[in-house]
């Protein structure tokens, strides 16, 4: 189904870059069809590890993306349009930049883009990645409030920034509305500090990083463990391949996957590893 999948988090650090790295390759992988649009000018690093096109200049190579452009000036109001043209064809992945929550949720309300997407079969969808730290919580329990369900919310648990959720999981006002909207939890794991390096450093996606023997084996064997954990994560939030609508509470959900070997460590010792990118 056709879909709008924001990857935010509001503020930077928090891990945006590299969930969004992931869902492309989620969707490289499985052979789902998707557009990605690259929102954050400031480091487009999503854009130009998965590009639509890479053309040779001379010495250098230019990556050729998608973009678009969430702005307060009247006279870029209207340069995200495309995000929902695109979703009209096939699900589009938008990497947002941080500080951006008033601004996209102002294009939403004021183009009345859940109502279109009711009326043309596209989904909106929010993956906010979250630390697990007061501010980050607080602006995802603010946007749950702003929408109030009528888009879907799906909670990132970022644990390679943070390895203990128990005061998340004690906060009542995030739980109730958890409980409210049926929002997905889902947790994703952490990667290893070795490997996110080399990848940042080279700007190589995933699927490159695989091949690569300068990695060693264990190294290719911590990529696909990370990836193997993240898939699953992903799939159990089962916003993709079918209908993602927000809605109330009134039916138990399934977290079934399509990867059963794969393990998230959402209760695993902390690792010394980062997935602030």
């Amino acid at each position: 189904m056709a879909a709008i999948h924001f990857i935010d988090g509001e503020k930077g650090g928090v891990g945006k870059s590299l969930f969004a790295r992931v869902m492309v390759q989620y969707c490289i992988d499985k052979g789902l069809p998707f557009t990605l649009v690259e929102a954050d000018r400031s480091n487009p690093d999503v854009g130009e590890i998965y590009p639509d096109s890479v053309e040779e200049k001379g010495d250098q190579k230019v990556h050729h993306y998608k973009q678009a452009i969430f702005s307060e000036s009247e006279r870029k109001a209207y340069e995200a349009d495309q995000i929902f043209e695109l979703a009209l064809t096939k699900p589009v992945i938008v990497n947002l930049p941080a500080q951006v929550f008033g601004i996209v949720n102002d294009w939403i309300d004021r183009n009345g883009v859940l109502t279109l997407g009711s009326q043309h079969g596209v989904d909106i969808c929010k993956w906010f990645v979250c630390t697990g730290g007061y501010d980050s919580v607080k602006l995802f329990i603010e946007s749950v409030r702003h929408f109030e369900g009528k888009l879907r919310h799906i909670l990132v648990r970022n644990w390679g920034l943070q390895d203990d959720w128990s005061s998340v999981s004690e906060r009542k006002e995030l739980q109730d509305l958890i409980a409210k909207y049926n929002i997905k939890v889902i947790d994703f794991p952490k990667f290893s500090y070795r490997e996110r390096d080399y990848l940042d450093e080279y700007r190589i996606s995933f699927d490159e990083a695989r091949e690569l023997k300068e990695l060693g084996v264990l190294g290719l064997q911590r990529i696909h463990n990370f990836l193997k954990g993240a898939y699953q994560a992903i799939e159990q939030a089962e916003a993709w391949g079918k209908p993602a609508k927000a809605h109330k509470s009134s039916s138990k959900s399934s977290s079934k996957s399509n990867t059963p070997d794969a393990e998230v460590p959402a209760s695993s010792e902390p690792a010394a590893t980062s997935n602030a990118k």
